[in-house]
C-alpha cells in the first residue's frame, strides 16, 4: 500500500514522562524541507498545552507549513494521512497493577475467559498454581452475539452472506444487523 506523498504521517508514543513524535512530511514538493521531524514533549505540561500528542502534531504542522495552528483551535486534519499512536502508560499501569478501577464488559458466557487465560505458567507441572488477582473488579456480561461470516467458505457451499440477504458489496469487517442478530463480514 503506497502512501500519499502530499500528506503528513505521524507515529506517536505517549509515555508517562515524555511523548515522542515522529512525523513524515509531504514529499510532493509542497514543502521546503521534506525531511522527517522528531519531537520530544513532556506528556503532562498543563501550563503550555492540554494534550501532548495533539501539541506535537500542531507544532509539526505549523513548522512545516508555516501556517499558524493555534492551541485553542481544532487542527485541520485534511493534510494528515494517518496517525499511529501507542502508549506505555496503560501497559505500565497494568504491569504495576495501578490505575483506575474498572469493569470488564464481555459477551455473555465469557465471564471467566481472562481469568482462565491460556494456562501458561513458569512451571507447567507445579501442583500449586499461583495466579495474580484479576485487574478488574466486576464483570458485566452482555447478551450480544456476533457471528463472523465467510464468503463461500468451501467448494460448492452457498455464500452465507447472500443466503442471509446481506449486501453483496459488504466489506470485510462491516457489521450488519438482521432480525436482531449481528453479523460481521469475514474474509
Amino acid at each position: 500500500m503506497s502512501s500519499d506523498t502530499s500528506k503528513f504521517r505521524f507515529c506517536i508514543d505517549r509515555g508517562g514522562t515524555f511523548t515522542d513524535v515522529y512525523a513524515e512530511v509531504p514529499t510532493d514538493g509542497s514543502v521546503n524541507d521534506p525531511k522527517p521531524r522528531v519531537l520530544k514533549l513532556l506528556s503532562e505540561d498543563p501550563s503550555n498545552y492540554a494534550d501532548a500528542p495533539r501539541e506535537g502534531i500542531r507544532r509539526v504542522l505549523e513548522e512545516v507549513t508555516g501556517i499558524p495552528h493555534f492551541r485553542d483551535q481544532p487542527l485541520d486534519a485534511s493534510r494528515i494521512e494517518w496517525i499511529r499512536m501507542g502508549t506505555t502508560v496503560a501497559t505500565n499501569a497494568l504491569l504495576e497493577r495501578e490505575g483506575s478501577r474498572f469493569v470488564l464488559v464481555v459477551t455473555q458466557g465469557f465471564r471467566d475467559a481472562l481469568e482462565i487465560g491460556n494456562q501458561a505458567r513458569p512451571n507447567i507441572f507445579d501442583i500449586k498454581v499461583r495466579k495474580l488477582s484479576t485487574l478488574y473488579e466486576h464483570v458485566l456480561e452482555c447478551k450480544e452475539r456476533v457471528r463472523v461470516l465467510q464468503r463461500g467458505g468451501c467448494v460448492g457451499a452457498s455464500d452465507e452472506a447472500m443466503a442471509l440477504g446481506l449486501p453483496l458489496g459488504a466489506l470485510q469487517g462491516h457489521c450488519i444487523s438482521i432480525g436482531g442478530r449481528n453479523f460481521v463480514m469475514g474474509a
